[in-house]
C-alpha cells in the first residue's frame, strides 16, 4: 500500500509539471485525445494511473454518445457539435440518394476519403485553419479529407500499423516546434482498446492490456511535455462504449426476408436496411411487424429521443436490437462469443463514453456527470480561442462548468 501511494505521488508530480503549470506568454495548445471504445468504468479497474491523475486534477465525467453509437458518427459529432443526423456521417456505412450505387464504408478508401460525404458539416480543425489557428491531426475520422477544401496544416493518413508510441512521438514533435509553426489544436487517436473489445469482449484480459498500454502512452506523452517544458490543455474522450455479445443472441435478417429483396447497409446492434427496387412493401411487411429481440421502424418514425432518421442518408428501415442482441445479414465481422459490440441505444450505460479534461484553464475537481458528446465542441472552441460562424446542436452550458473563469 505504501509503495502504491508513493507511485501515485510520483505520477501526480510528473503529470502536474506537464499539464497544469502556469500559463506562459504563448497561447496554450489544446490536445484532443480519443480512445476508441473506452468505457468510463474502465477507469475503475486500477490500471490507469496517469489518466486517473489527470481526472483528479481537472474535470471528469462521462459522455452520452450520439446515436448510432458507432465510431465515425461520434467522432464527427465531437468535432462538429452536430449530431449525426445533421453532420452527415450517419453511420460507419451509409448510402446517399445523390450517389446511387455507392456505399460509404470504412473499408473503401475511395468513398471514405471523398469530401462529398463530409461536407455537410465543418469540423473544428477546418474552422480553426480558416481563422488562422494552426492545427495538426495524428488520426481522426475525416482529418485526412479535404473538407470544404481545407485540411489540417499537418496530418497523418490513418494506418493501423503505426504504433501508439509513434503516434505520440508525432504529437511531441509538433509541440517541439517554435511558436510560429507550432499547432495549437491537435488530435491524437488510439484504436487498440476498441479492437480488443470487439475480439475478446469488454471484460477480457486483452482489453485490460490495451487499457494499460494506452494509459502508459498518455504517461509517455505527459513525460515528453514535461521534458520540453510545454504547457497544454488535454481533453480525453471516447466515441462510445462496448458491451459483451453472445453468439446465441443473433437475429439473422435472411430468416425474415430473402437476401435479394434488401440491402443491409449496416448491421450489428442496430441495422439500417434499404429495400431493393421493385419489392413493393414486402420488406416493410416482414420487418416492421413485432419481433422478440428487436424493433424496426420506418426512418421517419424512429424514436425522436435518439435524434436520428431525418437525414436522407439514413436507410429506409432502422432496426434496433435489444441489449446484448445483434442483427446480422450473414456472418458477423467479429466473434460473438467471446466478443463485444457497440451501436445500441445511447441510453444503455455500456454505450457511454469517457470524458477527462485537464490543463491550466480547466477547473480542478469538476464532475460534469453525463453530458452529450456534442458539448465537447464548444469547450474546444473556448480552449483555442475560436469563434466559428457555424450552426451547432450543442448548448455550450457544460463548458461553463469546466473552464476556469
Amino acid at each position: 500500500m505504501i509503495r502504491l501511494f508513493c507511485y501515485f505521488l510520483c505520477v501526480l508530480a510528473l503529470t502536474r509539471g506537464a499539464i497544469a503549470q502556469e500559463v506562459s506568454s504563448d497561447p496554450v495548445p489544446t490536445l484532443l485525445i480519443s480512445i476508441d471504445g473506452f468505457r468510463p468504468d474502465y477507469m475503475e479497474r486500477g490500471i490507469t494511473p496517469y489518466m486517473n491523475v489527470l481526472a483528479a486534477q481537472g474535470a471528469h465525467g462521462a459522455l452520452n454518445p450520439s446515436f448510432p453509437t458507432k465510431t465515425f458518427p461520434n467522432h464527427y459529432a465531437i468535432v462538429t457539435g452536430l449530431r449525426p443526423d445533421r453532420n452527415g456521417i450517419v453511420g460507419n456505412s451509409m448510402i446517399d440518394p445523390h450517389r446511387p450505387g455507392a456505399v460509404f464504408s470504412l473499408g473503401d478508401a475511395t468513398q471514405s476519403r471523398d469530401p462529398f460525404w463530409w461536407d455537410e458539416a465543418e469540423p473544428i480543425w477546418v474552422s480553426a485553419e480558416k481563422a488562422g489557428i494552426r492545427t495538426a491531426t495524428a488520426f481522426w475520422p475525416g482529418s485526412e479529407v479535404s473538407i470544404h477544401k481545407v485540411r489540417p496544416r499537418d496530418w497523418l493518413r490513418y494506418d493501423r500499423d503505426i504504433s501508439n508510441q509513434q503516434r505520440v512521438e508525432a504529437v511531441l514533435d509538433w509541440l517541439r516546434r517554435p511558436a510560429a509553426v507550432r499547432p495549437y489544436f491537435i488530435t491524437l487517436y488510439f484504436d487498440n482498446v476498441d479492437m480488443a473489445g470487439h475480439r475478446f469482449g469488454p471484460d477480457s484480459q486483452e482489453v485490460n492490456d490495451a487499457i494499460a498500454d494506452v494509459d502508459a502512452m498518455i504517461g509517455y506523452l505527459v513525460d515528453g511535455l514535461r521534458q520540453m517544458d510545454r504547457t497544454v490543455n488535454v481533453v480525453i474522450v471516447s466515441d462510445h462504449g462496448m458491451a459483451a455479445t453472445d453468439e446465441v443472441k443473433a437475429i439473422q435478417l435472411d430468416e425474415l426476408i430473402d437476401r435479394e429483396s434488401y440491402i443491409a447497409v449496416e448491421t450489428g446492434p442496430y441495422a439500417t436496411i434499404e429495400p431493393a427496387a421493385g419489392t413493393d412493401r414486402r420488406v416493410y411487411d416482414a420487418l416492421l411487424k413485432p419481433h422478440d429481440h428487436m424493433a424496426c421502424y420506418e426512418r421517419e418514425k424512429f424514436p425522436p429521443e435518439l435524434h436520428y432518421g431525418h437525414n436522407p442518408r439514413v436507410a429506409a428501415i432502422i432496426c434496433l436490437a435489444k441489449p446484448g442482441w445483434v442483427i446480422l445479414s450473414g456472418p458477423s465481422p467479429y466473434p460473438l462469443s467471446p466478443g463485444g459490440a457497440h451501436g445500441w441505444s445511447n441510453a444503455m450505460p455500456e454505450m457511454h463514453a469517457l470524458f477527462i479534461a485537464s490543463g491550466p484553464t480547466i477547473k480542478q475537481g469538476a464532475d460534469v456527470g453525463l453530458m452529450d458528446n456534442i458539448e465537447v465542441y464548444p469547450l474546444l472552441e473556448k480552449l483555442i480561442g475560436l469563434h466559428a460562424d457555424v450552426d451547432i446542436d450543442a448548448t455550450g452550458k457544460p463548458a461553463e462548468k469546466i473552464l476556469v473563469k
